[in-house]
């Protein structure tokens, strides 16, 4: 942050659009160097390396940076509004992805029925989107501090409701009808499990309980090393993908997750009265592309995981085309 000049015929504030390119920068800038050098070293690496890097970011750098992000965002009150808004979106991208599968199914060139492993990747590709990886890597360019509370529980809401919620039902239902494998108490543990719902849990908890310098300047730091490893793996699976015959399919659930569900989303709390940075954070979060979970989720519930694969490419691309188009809305 630079210090707060007055405005005189001497020093002329930038402009707006020169604040707007200077973010867009800010943010690309990172996402495309980091996520491109996951694509080149990728065959130098490990085959193990991908693996591990996902583990570490879900069970330690990701708790780490909600962790801090928890301890250091200023939670007004009208930030509890954002888990509302969150359940309200999922459930928005989940409707939209089956009333689209309907009207999909009834076009006359479609010639057969899609299998229940095509409607359940869409469905998810159509709701989940990367609010972790991503998300949060992405809004602190275009969120002030003080509201990037909204960001943070929108991407905490997501994981416990969306992803270990709605999509482990949405996953059961359509992968394992009728095998009688799936039990309430195993999607209740793995609700438990959620680090990242850790993570917040403890840092909102010791918000008030003083660290030691040497600490908070590590959780601090610590942001700027998950970034990257976060862009790297993203890069690193995108590389790996190899279902491109579903592209054109994947057009479908991407265009719903990254441009019509956002763009309701930014009507409707538009209308409820929030504005400014809340409004635009929550907006960039309900269109962040297709989620990464959503291949777990395919392959533990035997889905088609090309499909998910090829939401999250199409998705990834329309979404960085987007944002300029949401920063000048919203």
């Amino acid at each position: 942050h630079t210090p707060h000049t007055p405005h005189t015929p001497h020093t002329p504030l930038p402009a707006p659009r020169s604040i707007m390119l200077d973010r867009l920068v800010q943010a690309y800038t990172p996402l495309i160097c980091w996520t491109g050098l996951g694509i080149l070293v990728v065959r130098f690496l490990p085959s193990t390396f991908p693996y591990w890097l996902g583990r570490g970011l879900y069970w330690v750098g990701v708790p780490i940076e909600i962790f801090a992000l928890a301890r250091q965002t200023v939670f007004d009150e009208r930030a509890r509004l954002a888990p509302t808004i969150t359940v309200a979106s999922l459930l928005l991208g989940l409707s939209l992805g089956w009333l689209s599968l309907q009207i999909w199914q009834k076009l006359p060139q479609q010639l057969e029925d899609p299998t229940p492993g095509i409607k359940g990747s869409l469905l998810l590709s159509s709701m989940l989107g990367n609010t972790g990886f991503v998300g949060l890597a992405i809004v602190p360019y275009f969120v002030s501090e003080t509201d990037l509370s909204w960001a943070v529980l929108y991407s905490v809401t997501q994981n416990v409701f969306g992803t270990y919620g709605l999509g482990v039902l949405v996953s059961s239902y359509y992968g394992r009808q009728g095998t009688g494998t799936n039990r309430w108490w195993m999607q209740l543990k793995d609700l438990f499990c959620v680090p990242s719902l850790w993570g917040f849990a403890i840092g909102s908890l010791t918000r008030n309980l003083p660290l030691p310098q040497f600490a908070e300047s590590s959780l601090h730091a610590s942001i700027w090393v998950v970034i990257p490893g976060a862009f790297i793996l993203m890069g690193i699976r995108l590389s790996q993908i190899q279902g491109w015959q579903s592209l054109k399919l994947a057009l479908l659930p991407a265009i719903l997750k990254t441009i019509v569900m956002p763009a309701i989303v930014g009507t409707v709390i538009s209308m409820m009265g929030i504005s400014g940075d809340p409004r635009l954070g929550i907006v960039l979060m309900s269109a962040m592309p297709c989620a990464f979970a959503g291949l777990i989720l395919a392959e533990e519930y035997n889905l088609n995981g090309n499909l998910v694969a090829s939401s999250i490419i199409v998705s990834t691309l329309i979404f960085l085309g987007m944002i300029p188009v949401w920063l000048y809305l919203y």
